[in-house]
């Protein structure tokens, strides 16, 4: 894997950022996806975030006849029993940690770093959060699930073990069935881990209600 970091499109405080948040974008989207959300979320001024949309690498993907988009890892399908790409999922992990690493350079601590993703990209902030070997502030996963799933035990963190994850779904998401984001739950609380759930009734997107629950948990979060 190359060490070249990933572009990223940052929103947010510059160089006087007590905080980050590294967010993942979705299947077939690009790091500029989320950058409408940062001003959304009313962040007070007493909060300098500094928010880092990466762009993911252009790959083809089995589920879309192989056509080449920007993804985490390939989908070969969807559903429980689907073979997922576990090099692909763990390069992309690799990549974020590389981001967390610069995030430390520049003067953030990992206690003061969010993991958040959107669908695919939420998938990849939950694998990498749980696995993170300094506690992070927090783990956040939208219309997402919690891939290689059966690897969890043995590889994941105890310095992770009680950092707070928020996970939220749509009651009738087409793409990623709510049923997954509730197995990935139930499998995370039965382990242990703090989760906040929230479902609203929409589709595979977000919504203001949960932009505001969104807001509300970071701020909690990172508070000092």
């Amino acid at each position: 894997m190359s060490e070249e970091l990933l572009d990223c499109v940052q929103v947010g405080a510059g160089e006087h950022a007590t905080a980050s948040v590294i967010w993942l974008h979705g299947l077939g989207a690009d790091g500029h996806d989320f950058e409408p959300i940062v001003p959304e979320l009313r962040l007070p001024a007493s909060l300098p975030v500094r928010f880092l949309f990466p762009h993911a690498p252009v790959r083809p993907v089995t589920l879309n006849n192989g056509m080449a988009m920007r993804a985490w890892y390939d989908i070969i399908a969807l559903g429980g029993g689907a073979r997922q790409d576990d090099a692909g999922i763990r390069e992309s992990a690799r990549q974020v940690e590389a981001l967390i690493r610069r995030e430390h350079a520049r003067g953030i601590p990992s206690e003061r770093i969010v993991l958040a993703g959107f669908s695919q990209g939420g998938a990849i902030a939950l694998h990498t959060g749980l696995r993170h070997p300094e506690r992070l502030a927090g783990i956040m996963g939208l219309s997402t699930y919690l891939p290689l799933g059966d690897t969890v035990e043995a590889e994941r963190s105890e310095a992770n073990a009680r950092t707070p994850i928020l996970i939220a779904h749509g009651s009738m998401d087409p793409v990623v069935a709510m049923s997954m984001g509730e197995r990935s739950r139930d499998q995370l609380q039965a382990m242990g881990y703090n989760v906040e759930w929230h479902d609203y009734p929409m589709v595979h997107q977000v919504c203001m209600e949960e932009i505001e629950d969104i807001s509300a948990w970071l701020q909690r979060v990172l508070a000092d």
